[in-house]
């Protein structure tokens, strides 16, 4: 037994050794916290993390939030489909967004790269908004556009002349994000970085030297976008490549903190807190240290502590890289961005192959970072069942993102029936030049709820649901069938049909549509609301990418939307088939 699993099943037999009086939070989705949350595993492991509510799901799972997933089983009671995972297609247009004008150096060395950053469509001015990198001077930088592909740099009055909005002393990674809650239109656009105002060497007994740089995170807010406050929160932490998300399903803030143990080992920290102020406040950092094996001295360059406990790293089954001058590196964990969509948490894990900072320059190569995906059902725990690239580095000598590619930490827009996921990459150095350079922002475009569907060929195929319940009263699916069809049969505890939600009275799906409504001789669900029930899907020659119950004709899911999109009034879709594009 691998040591996650391990320590997830003692952690599991504690949680039933305490009784039910011990259960904690009760999540949308019926799963049950422990009372010690977050679970601290101890070391991270290279064994894959272990997802307890995977193991043991809920007897009975409500389905009101948002659109119902098919990326792992937990939704699966029984199934003869096949689950296929999906790629995106780059933007034929990329890079969107280049180093240049206004204000801005397009010498090559420059850059302007969503180093995480942020993008949202904003509905009250009905645009399209992205905050990027820029260099000469390091800055964060604006953009706007009123499709998502072609943007715009605007000459504002921060600094006279430019498109920037923020220029501290030196910082590494930023995420931005709209905050449509907020009730202070003060803190309606939100902004955290990591900063350096200063850098200090610190020199041990030996000699050896390492950099403790005096990193702190950040937290800025801003009514529009452009005029930002000083440091309204600062603590000082471990690392440069930290980033933070909020997680709507338990309304926390979240810090995921670059850490390591030795020098070589990138990996996550997490602490969470109900407010922005009452995450920070928990942040603690334990500053650098030497240690001694067998009389050889060990740097550790600090550690995150106080409520913060260890999170995720890469793993055995993460990719390799594909140059085989550096295939036997072991992938890490450069940095993971989180963000809410439909009735999940997206995971944009950025896995680093090699080769390291000290080689790049002399080879005249950048370091490789792709974007793999995870998925999460409760904001920690990640089941992550594909390790296909999701968003690659090309390694094609010309290529605009031949390395490096980071992601953007809002997570993805829904536009219409798609999904556009910016991220960066770097373009191969030039012989003698700088190697942490020419970073350039591009956009790639999923299915809506593309990233897994559950297929069938020419034989009629089944997917039986667990017990779920629901509110709402009208059934609908996104689904490929415009060869074949799909039926959908409701059935109760002892697994018959509920008349008259049978598959002889189901009108047939047919076609390629994100959004159809499923039709029993019109009749609606409302008579079957608040009971557990499970539902049937017969699938012929298609594909199933999701599906859920909504109180409005219009398909509204009331899940979360990402980063928002035309159509869309709020964090979650209300509007259904009235989305722009729909």
């Amino acid at each position: 037994m691998s040591s996650w699993k391990l320590l997830a099943f003692l952690f599991l037999a504690l949680l039933v050794s305490a009784g039910s009086a011990s259960a904690g939070e009760r999540l949308y989705n019926g799963i049950e916290l422990p009372d010690q949350w977050p679970p601290d595993y101890g070391a991270i492991s290279r064994d894959p993390m272990p997802v307890p509510y995977l193991e043991n799901p809920p007897e009975v799972i409500p389905i009101d939030v948002g659109r119902q997933l098919f990326v792992d089983d937990f939704l699966i009671e029984v199934t003869t489909l096949q689950r296929s995972f999906h790629q995106p297609e780059y933007c034929q247009e990329n890079p969107v967004i280049e180093r240049g004008n206004p204000g801005e150096s397009n010498k090559y060395g420059s850059y302007a790269k969503t180093f995480s950053g942020g993008v949202c469509y904003d509905p009250a001015d009905e645009l399209f908004k992205l905050w990027y990198t820029g260099a000469r001077p390091h800055s964060t930088r604006y953009a706007s556009s009123e499709d998502g592909i072609h943007w715009e740099k605007p000459e504002l009055d921060i600094v006279p002349g430019t498109n920037i909005v923020i220029k501290p002393s030196f910082f590494d990674s930023s995420a931005v994000m709209l905050d449509l809650a907020a009730k202070d239109p003060r803190e309606r656009f939100k902004y955290f970085a990591s900063e350096n105002p200063h850098s200090v060497n610190r020199r041990s007994p030996s000699g050896s030297t390492w950099d403790d740089s005096g990193w702190s995170f950040v937290y800025r807010s801003s009514p529009d976008g452009l005029h930002w406050s000083e440091p309204k929160e600062q603590v000082d932490i471990w690392g440069d490549r930290s980033t933070a998300f909020y997680n709507p399903f338990r309304k926390v803030w979240v810090l995921s903190q670059r850490t390591e143990g030795p020098v070589e080992d990138r990996a996550r920290s997490y602490i969470e807190g109900a407010t922005i102020s009452e995450m920070m406040k928990e942040v603690t950092f334990n500053g650098p240290r030497i240690e001694f094996e067998n009389g050889k001295e060990k740097i550790y360059r600090g550690e995150a502590g106080g409520k913060s406990v260890n999170w995720t790293g890469a793993d055995d089954l993460d990719v390799r890289h594909t140059d085989s001058r550096f295939s036997n590196i072991a992938p890490q964990l450069y940095n993971l961005d989180a963000s809410p969509y439909e009735s999940i948490m997206i995971g944009q894990f950025s896995i680093w192959q090699g080769p390291t900072n000290g080689d790049c320059g002399p080879l005249n190569l950048q370091k490789r970072n792709d974007i793999m995906l995870g998925f999460s059902r409760d904001g920690f725990h990640w089941d992550r069942p594909y390790r296909g690239r999701f968003l690659s580095s090309a390694w094609e000598e010309k290529s605009w993102r031949f390395g490096n590619v980071q992601s953007c930490a809002s997570g993805p827009l829904v536009v219409g029936d798609k999904l556009y996921f910016y991220f960066c990459g770097y373009a191969k150095p030039r012989e003698g030049d700088s190697w942490d350079k020419d970073g350039s922002t591009g956009m790639a475009m999923l299915r809506r709820d593309g990233f897994a569907s559950m297929d069938a060929e020419s034989n009629t195929e089944t997917l039986t649901t667990r017990p779920v319940t629901f509110q709402g009263k009208h059934l609908f699916v996104n689904v490929d069938c415009p060869e074949g069809e799909l039926k959908v049969e409701v059935l109760d505890e002892n697994g018959k049909a509920i008349e008259p939600f049978s598959v002889k009275n189901c009108t047939a799906v047919t076609g390629d549509k994100t959004l159809v409504k499923v039709s029993w001789q019109n009749n609606d669900l409302a008579a079957l609301a608040g009971k557990p029930v499970r539902f049937r899907f017969h699938l012929t020659n298609g594909s199933l990418y999701a599906f859920w119950v909504s109180p409005d004709a219009s398909g509204a899911s009331h899940g979360y939307v990402g980063a928002g999109g035309p159509g869309f009034t709020g964090p979650t879709d209300t509007v259904g088939r009235d989305a722009a594009g729909m």
